[in-house]
């Protein structure tokens, strides 16, 4: 089950309740005629809980504060976003500790909002170090022998590396020595968890594309 009409965009929203759906959908057409901080908690807290979700979750919250923008010239909903956004990550230790999967989903999260929020088409700045912090409490050794954070890191790398890496090159480099170093210093380490690893070593050090080679190598691999 999708939400959206046809030539819009569409969003996976089936794990929410009817009336929570309806939220939704509302928040997307008619901005102003719901509590938007209701429904910035509502995608956060989802996205917690629900890692599938919380890949998508930044392309929803853009959308809402379009609509928002051209409906009311306003900002409430991104305002609420980013504040409840702050209040996860001031207590990201203690999440990581309550919910390996919650922490997890909460970085994905972020880098999904970091991903799709622009102001004069560039990334938020607000959000440059709170991202940086999480990629590297992924990368600390007691994270990176759990093969969740490990996959949770490249992904994001991925995602959102190369944008990073335009707004701060000196911790980029800071975050691929403690990368660098986990590999290196495999205690702990997973064989899936060391190939994960080399593979966002190369890819960065090609310029954040996958060569021919690198692709067959590395994802032949994984899957064997």
């Amino acid at each position: 089950m999708v939400m959206g009409e046809p030539g819009r965009e569409e969003y996976k929203i089936q794990s929410f309740d009817a009336e929570t759906q309806q939220l939704l959908k509302t928040a997307l057409k008619d901005p102003g005629a719901v509590d938007l901080d209701k429904v910035a908690n509502v995608i956060v807290d989802h996205s917690l809980q629900d890692c599938v979700f919380s890949k998508e979750a930044g392309r929803m919250c853009y959308a809402i504060i379009q609509a928002e923008s051209k409906q009311a010239g306003q900002s409430v909903f991104r305002r609420g976003l980013l504040n409840r956004l702050q209040q996860e990550y001031q207590a990201r230790e203690q999440l990581r500790a309550r919910s390996l999967q919650g922490w997890v989903c909460y970085v994905t999260f972020i880098c999904n909002i970091f991903d799709y929020l622009r102001v004069n088409n560039m990334p938020m700045m607000a959000l440059v170090n709170p991202v940086y912090d999480c990629l590297f409490r992924l990368a600390q050794p007691d994270s990176l022998s759990k093969e969740e954070e490990v996959d949770c890191l490249v992904l994001q790398l991925h995602r959102v590396g190369e944008q990073l890496e335009k707004m701060n090159r000196p911790r980029m480099d800071e975050l691929f020595v403690l990368i660098r170093d986990g590999f290196l210093l495999p205690t702990g380490l997973s064989s899936l968890a060391q190939l994960l690893l080399l593979e966002i070593i190369e890819f960065r050090a090609a310029g954040w594309k996958t060569t021919p080679a690198a692709h067959k190598y590395y994802y032949s691999e994984v899957s064997d």
